[in-house]
């Protein structure tokens, strides 16, 4: 079983695939898509939730999403089929630093998926090409909420050079032109649920597929991901969520 299948069974009862609830999100939503008539654009779409929700609702926006996997679009195509979005929401399979639009978006998003664009700034700078005049940019991404301990490092396969902490992870983000509008600190509630959910869900499809191939990898994968949280990165790595504009040039 591939990190890909392990991520989609993990992710069945928490499909945003970040540490943001519900409430949260329609939240972010309503700040980013204040007209209702928006087109936007997901780099790194997944299974295509943001979209999904973002359009649900919304009759008069449109939404494209770009991801690698197939098996993450077909899963996103039947999200759409089932809300009923029809042509509103295209997906595109292919590399999201390779994507290219004839038109500009109102809000590019990158939640939780900037290492696919090689990182916060570069996943930034990604957005820029796409946005429109007065366009935004949402994105989530890690921070270290205190300094990181070997056992936290060992656990998420990271380095001290991963992450900054909150306020210089803003600062990179001001210093690379852009405004914060809108922000949220995901809390150590929203945390807990993520992992909850995520180890969960691995753990549960593992006990419900005892002669399934996958199982027994299923079900390590799951005891792993649940020690290096608890034992290792909990508390210590946090996410934040940006709503971003352009900052005029002087």
């Amino acid at each position: 079983m591939d990190r890909r299948q392990l991520s989609t069974l993990a992710h069945q009862n928490h499909p945003v695939a970040a540490p943001l609830s519900d409430t949260t999100v329609q939240r972010i939503l309503e700040r980013a898509l204040p007209r209702g008539d928006e087109r936007l654009l997901d780099l790194g779409c997944g299974e295509g939730e943001w979209l999904v929700r973002a359009l649900s609702g919304r009759p008069e926006t449109q939404g494209e999403g770009v991801d690698l996997s197939p098996s993450a679009l077909a899963k996103a195509r039947e999200a759409s089929a089932a809300a009923s979005l029809g042509d509103r929401l295209v997906l595109h399979e292919r590399d999201a630093a390779q994507f290219t639009a004839r038109h500009g978006f109102d809000l590019v998003l990158c939640v939780g998926s900037t290492h696919a664009l090689g990182g916060l700034l570069p996943a930034l700078g990604a957005a820029r090409e796409h946005l429109a005049a007065d366009g935004c940019a949402l994105v989530g991404e890690g921070f270290w909420e205190t300094e990181p301990t070997p056992a936290a490092l060992a656990a998420l396969d990271a380095s001290p050079e991963e992450f900054d902490d909150l306020a210089t992870t803003v600062d990179r983000v001001t210093a690379a032109g852009w405004t914060p509008v809108y922000g949220h600190v995901s809390t150590a509630g929203e945390w807990d649920d993520y992992e909850w959910s995520w180890t969960g869900s691995l753990s549960r499809w593992a006990l419900d597929h005892p002669g399934d191939p996958g199982s027994t990898a299923a079900h390590e994968a799951a005891a792993a991901h649940r020690d290096g949280w608890l034992r290792g990165y909990r508390g210590v790595l946090g996410f934040v969520t940006l709503l971003l504009r352009r900052t005029p040039e002087a």
